[in-house]
């Protein structure tokens, strides 16, 4: 992969519970491009990786969701596993990060379950996106188009499956994050649904 993201920093948001390879791989190559990435969740000290249901290494917080402000990075990645967005869903200053990337029209990555966490940030409403299969009734839901494909970026909104769509995953990401702000495209969702709640 090109080394096309130098100067861009990235903000990688977890909480326990996170799909460990769903975190690494996207961050390896997101490193490997260029970019400086850092590893946020809701409090200090370390965060919990998971390999499907067993626990897997624990990670070192680099920031707390209370320290951090969306306009500190360029773009977002939100890993999987099922613990992991529900909390981060729960998180009202989570939600507000989250929902801050996509007002600023700046790129998020999404994997797996990771878009559950995009519902309460109100910005599926009127976008295309897949996701593990359990959500897509959850995404319809909330107004969302469901598709089920390997990876499917929606004006900056970058979504997969699962850990084997990671090689696509990463690619595209890259290439939408190097690309940056995705305007009035992006965001017209996010206000549409804001203007209705």
């Amino acid at each position: 992969m090109a080394s096309n993201l130098n100067g861009k920093n990235v903000a990688i948001l977890v909480a326990d519970g996170f799909e460990q390879v769903e975190m690494t791989e996207p961050r390896k190559a997101l490193d490997a491009a260029g970019a400086k990435t850092t590893l946020i969740s809701l409090e200090g000290g370390t965060v919990q990786g998971f390999d499907k249901l067993e626990p897997a290494q624990k990670f070192k917080v680099e920031k707390t969701i209370d320290s951090v402000s969306a306009s500190d990075y360029d773009a977002l990645v939100l890993p999987g596993g099922v613990a992991n967005p529900d909390k981060l869903r729960a998180n009202s200053a989570a939600v507000a990060f989250v929902k801050a990337f996509a007002d600023a029209g700046k790129p998020i990555a999404a994997i797996c379950h990771g878009p559950w966490t995009l519902i309460d940030a109100g910005i599926v409403r009127g976008k295309t996106l897949t996701s593990w299969p359990s959500l897509k009734t959850d995404l319809t839901n909330a107004g969302a188009n469901w598709v089920d494909e390997q990876v499917h970026n929606h004006h900056g909104l970058i979504t997969s499956r699962k850990p084997a769509d990671l090689p696509a995953f990463n690619k595209k990401m890259i290439e939408e994050f190097a690309e940056g702000r995705h305007g009035a495209n992006y965001t017209q969702g996010a206000k549409q649904m804001a203007g209705s709640a």
